[in-house]
């Protein structure tokens, strides 16, 4: 296992983990994300899961969606280490700016997000 991956079991894509997420996770907002985490119910899950997402209303072509979030997984694959390993998290970016960043922009943004996460998650609710 490479340090810089993002693999399958990495993603979060059940749909009830998702609902999960949405109906009891706690956010914040940094820009251009909106950010909503969950401690993972099971503790012997073996990495963060993460879903990104570009809202429609914003860019209408999907050509500009695709291009924002596979920006988006890069930037989370090359920033990831600064996410604490305990406990599991399962997170949605949620990208809200209007106009797509440049990758090196996106990065930075993500890094700052994941220390921010980091921070919220090892602290007591």
């Amino acid at each position: 296992m490479g340090k810089f991956t993002f693999r399958k079991e990495e993603r979060l894509s059940k749909e009830k983990q998702i609902q999960e997420l949405f109906d009891k996770g706690s956010s914040f907002y940094l820009f251009p994300f909106k950010v909503l985490f969950l401690p993972q119910a099971d503790p012997a899950s073996p990495v963060h899961q993460v879903l990104i997402s570009v809202s429609k209303r914003n860019f209408k072509r999907a050509v500009d969606r695709n291009l924002i979030k596979r920006r988006m997984r890069e930037a989370y694959r090359l920033q990831q280490q600064f996410l604490p390993a305990t406990p599991r998290l399962s997170v949605a970016f949620i990208y809200t700016h209007k106009q797509p960043l440049l990758s090196a922009e996106l990065q930075g943004k993500m890094r700052q997000t994941l220390v921010k996460l980091g921070k919220m998650a090892l602290s007591p609710p």
